[in-house]
């Protein structure tokens, strides 16, 4: 059986895919936003996290300088991110929550990370969840092979698909992402007549300023769609980088103001597009 990094399996959720959702954080993306929220997702390895406000100092004067393992740790202070994990020990916590799809029109959401990355147990997975009946959705950068998003795609009942930088070059430099790739991705899958629905981050000074965001638009009208999701930028994975002992190179970067969502979202709504801020 298929075995995957799981980094979080995140219970009653009433975002991204509608209803009461259990979503699946897969760990691993080959993306690197500066902006990116999980940092504990990015690396396809588990990883130790450090929480000095949780830190009693039992050992030593700092918690990056303790040499405890997380099982020794009194505090959870020290933890392990990232879980090897079968399919079948995914299902059994998912089926916990079937109750709840049943009675909202939930299901489930792969997240991550990258799900694609790790796209054959994610196909396996989402063809047991079918199986039994449950909403399926994925989050995804669309950046992977179209074998693994065709084959996956089959069993989706939606795909909430980020469009990020539309210039190739800034794409590959930024994010390192060829944005290429992910457009003919995203044309293939309009042609199978997938339930697509693209969200943006809106980011100062990368993903907001008016050609990208003309560049979104024309995009997303010329392959049909008429709903588009923005997620304004936000701080609050900045702590996480910290835990991590990585640096957060966009911590003085100011998120938009609620004037500068509202001027792109009527510019996407003057398009003909229908908006939805925050995603849902």
């Amino acid at each position: 059986m298929k075995k995957a990094i799981i980094f979080n399996i995140q219970r009653y959720s009433i975002h991204d895919g509608g209803g009461i959702r259990t979503l699946i954080f897969f760990k691993g993306c080959p993306l690197r936003c500066p902006w990116c929220s999980n940092p504990e997702s990015q690396s396809f390895k588990p990883e130790i996290i450090r929480r000095e406000s949780l830190c009693i100092k039992c050992s030593s004067s700092s918690c990056f300088a303790c040499t405890n393992t997380p099982e020794q740790c009194p505090t959870g202070a020290i933890e392990k991110v990232g879980k090897e994990m079968d399919v079948n020990e995914v299902l059994k916590e998912i089926k916990k929550d079937i109750i709840f799809y049943d009675s909202t029109g939930g299901g489930v959401t792969l997240s991550g990370g990258e799900p694609l990355s790790q796209g054959e147990f994610a196909i396996e997975l989402l063809e047991k969840l079918k199986n039994l009946g449950i909403d399926t959705a994925i989050e995804t950068t669309g950046f992977s092979k179209w074998e693994i998003l065709d084959k996956m795609s089959n069993h989706l009942d939606r795909i909430l698909f980020d469009l990020k930088i539309m210039n190739k070059e800034k794409s590959i430099k930024i994010i390192n992402a060829d944005i290429d790739l992910i457009k003919d991705n995203f044309k293939k899958l309009v042609k199978k007549r997938i339930n697509i629905i693209p969200r943006i981050p809106l980011i100062p000074k990368y993903t907001m300023d008016d050609e990208n965001i003309e560049a979104i638009i024309n995009f997303i009208l010329s392959q049909g769609i008429k709903e588009v999701h923005i997620l304004p930028y936000h701080q609050y994975g900045i702590s996480k980088y910290k835990s991590l002992g990585k640096k957060y190179i966009l911590k003085s970067l100011i998120p938009p103001s609620s004037e500068d969502v509202e001027r792109i979202k009527e510019k996407m709504t003057d398009a003909g597009l229908y908006v939805v801020v925050g995603g849902k």
